[in-house]
């Protein structure tokens, strides 16, 4: 009755809420960053890739669902769904799935502890080992503003209750006059968390930018230069006087092991880490024997991914920073049934059995695309 019969996989487009990402007057022509970052043309076309919604189910009847990074590939979803088909959910090795892409690994590995949960009437966090929280605190987040959108979008989200406030940033923004509109706007109300995703490429750059920035409301940087300057990162964090923080994502480096020189090197304040469920949990373990704290990331996610991250986020103990969960401040939908609940800036963890959500198939429905891939004994 454990037998996994059947694995689909139904690639979605959900686009983005107008207005959600830069300014109308602030335009991302970067394509180089757009093509490392696998957003298409431009960053801001980023919510117009696609993903893939996975649903296994076994011979009870139980079915268990997973979501994909975007632009996931299609023909290693092929592969992967075939492995499944057939094997006792029960008897796999939950920490080493037969996935090896990490752009997809997580939606196979969420499908499966989705179901064990179930099976096992407990939800996911159990099974990663336990809860430390029971709400998981959530930043605010946009794209490249003016300095006058940039004060408002920081006081809505403080309207929210939300502590940080996260702004993706390249080197042609004013983030000096950012601060200032918003420590105008918000006072000490709100952090904010310039990330940069390494586009402000080296240590003169980010020192010429962060001159005269309102330092008091920075939360601190992330990854204002390039990963492989290690020295880099160790420079600013003596320099700037603000926290500095290293970005993990294993759907990008496909390597848990990029840790290790940062742990070595003490060159950050903390991380963000995002993938795959047990290896995010063993990150996160590292970080807190290094003394470090972290937060969930995201590549501004749905639904079922954002919840699997509230499982992470919770079982994680040194998970404290707020996390880059989100998605319902920028996608039009998260194809829930019931959305994740948001409460002062606070995602609440499911509680129910596995993931505790179920999947919303009109809407999965009114936003594939029709491609459809499946598996059957």
């Amino acid at each position: 009755m454990t037998t996994i019969v059947s694995v689909r996989a139904t690639e979605v487009i959900v686009p983005a809420k107008p207005g959600s990402l830069n300014s109308e007057t602030v335009l991302d022509k970067d394509s180089a960053f757009a093509q490392k970052f696998l957003t298409g043309e431009s960053w801001t076309e980023f919510a117009n890739q696609p993903k893939w919604i996975i649903e296994m189910t076994l011979a009870n009847g139980l079915t268990g669902i997973g979501e994909t990074y975007r632009s996931a590939s299609g023909d290693l979803i092929r592969e992967a769904v075939r492995e499944f088909v057939g094997k006792d959910v029960l008897n796999l090795n939950w920490r080493r799935l037969p996935v090896t892409d990490q752009r997809i690994y997580e939606a196979f590995e969420s499908c499966v502890l989705d179901l064990v949960g179930k099976l096992l009437h407990v939800p996911v966090y159990q099974l990663l080992g336990g809860s430390y929280r029971d709400t998981v605190d959530c930043m605010g987040w946009t794209g490249r503003r003016t300095p006058e959108d940039a004060a408002r979008k920081a006081f809505e989200a403080m309207q929210k209750g939300h502590k940080v406030f996260k702004f993706k940033c390249s080197d042609e923004d004013p983030v000096r006059l950012w601060t200032e509109e918003i420590k105008k706007q918000c006072g000490d109300g709100i952090k904010v968390l310039l990330d940069p995703n390494q586009r402000w490429n080296d240590v003169k750059t980010t020192m010429k930018l962060m001159e005269g920035v309102e330092t008091d409301v920075m939360l601190g940087l992330e990854d204002p230069v390039l990963h492989a300057d290690v020295e880099g990162f160790k420079y600013l964090r003596k320099q700037l006087g603000i926290p500095i923080y290293r970005h993990i994502s294993l759907p990008y480096t496909q390597d848990i092991r990029d840790m290790i020189t940062f742990v070595r090197a003490d060159a950050a304040d903390g991380y963000n880490f995002n993938g795959s469920a047990y290896n995010c949990i063993l990150l996160a373990e590292i970080a807190h024997l290094e003394g470090k704290q972290c937060w969930r990331g995201s590549e501004v996610d749905l639904g079922i991914s954002e919840t699997m991250g509230l499982h992470i986020a919770a079982a994680s103990i040194n998970c404290t920073i707020p996390s880059d969960i989100f998605g319902e401040l920028v996608r039009l939908d998260d194809l829930l049934s019931e959305p994740i609940v948001f409460q002062n800036g606070a995602a609440k963890v499911p509680q129910g059995h596995g993931l505790g959500i179920a999947l919303d198939h009109d809407a999965l429905q009114k936003y594939q695309t029709g491609k459809i891939l499946t598996a059957h004994s």
